[in-house]
């Protein structure tokens, strides 16, 4: 599989994503999506969103953790054993993106070549 979700990271989107639902607006399907976008120190970034939309014929969906993830196929190549993580410490709370397949990566971490 070409991403995984650890529980903890699925717990953390799903908060999220009841947070989403729970407004006058809501849509009625939110997405966890994922995509690798150009830019960045070494070329390429990583790119966690919410997206209410899934296009089937550009689109792969994964469901991982009763979360549903959506990417891109084109980004999918990028992101072969790819494992999203979420971290709550003193020093750093949010979500990161391991990716095994990076040659290199910058000093923050933000960015990765191939």
């Amino acid at each position: 599989m070409a991403i995984t979700l650890t529980e903890k990271a699925a717990s953390e989107v799903k908060k999220i994503i009841t947070e989403q639902l729970a407004g006058p607006d809501a849509p009625a399907q939110v997405y966890l999506r994922m995509s690798v976008k150009g830019g960045g120190c070494s070329g390429f970034q990583n790119k966690l969103d919410l997206d209410k939309e899934m296009n089937p014929k550009m689109d792969e969906l994964i469901e991982q953790h009763g979360v549903n993830i959506v990417v891109d196929r084109r980004s999918l190549m990028y992101l072969t054993d790819v494992t999203v993580d979420f971290h709550e410490d003193i020093n750093k709370r949010g979500f990161s993106i391991s990716n095994p397949a990076a040659k290199t990566t910058c000093g923050c971490g933000s960015s990765f070549s191939m």
